[in-house]
């Protein structure tokens, strides 16, 4: 028997959504998705202009800040699956020049309330999904092409491999942390 590992591979990213992330996102506070546990946490913070902003730096330091859920959950929907989507399949909006890494693609404003950032992550997630879904073998197969920068010549595969560990790496964190959240706001009977 011959494996299709295109699904194969997605079924481990739906798998991973559908039965460990997406359900612990259920009942997500706005507290929850700001708690600092550390000083000197990344988080979402308001710019000049007064919208949020992704802190963050290049290169991280070393070692990296501790992050907050809404650090992490606007890292998974905007960096691993939204610009990555709209840079491989569409829509660019005008950016055609745009690559897998331009924050171009993702006009959005950054979520400000935990029920926004679960919206904002489910629309990031189907739209990656769905256009993963629709390669064919070859198409998984294929290099990514001048959009992937200096990965071009990685087969989509890879990039489909290395966001499923990256969401499951976050989404993990993500739970930890409300792990914590619960530990330390919830009276114990």
């Amino acid at each position: 028997m011959t494996e299709n590992w295109p699904v194969a591979i997605l079924g481990q990213l739906e798998f991973y959504w559908d039965f460990h992330l997406r359900p612990r996102l259920e009942g997500l506070t706005d507290d929850e998705y700001f708690w600092e546990p550390v000083d000197g946490c990344w988080s979402l913070r308001p710019g000049p202009d007064g919208s949020l902003r992704m802190e963050q730096e290049y290169p991280a330091p070393e070692p990296p800040p501790f992050t907050t859920i809404a650090w992490r959950m606007t890292h998974i929907s905007r960096d691993i699956f939204g610009i990555r989507a709209r840079a491989l399949f569409g829509p660019h909006e005008g950016l055609d020049d745009a690559d897998m890494f331009d924050q171009r693609l993702w006009p959005e404003p950054l979520p400000a309330t935990a029920a926004d950032a679960v919206a904002t992550l489910e629309r990031a997630y189907t739209h990656w999904h769905d256009a993963v879904a629709a390669l064919t073998p070859a198409q998984f197969a294929a290099p990514l092409g001048p959009k992937a920068g200096e990965y071009a010549a990685d087969p989509i595969g890879a990039l489909v491999l290395h966001l499923n560990r990256e969401t499951m790496a976050h989404g993990a964190e993500i739970s930890l942390i409300r792990d914590l959240y619960r530990d330390q706001h919830v009276s114990r009977g």
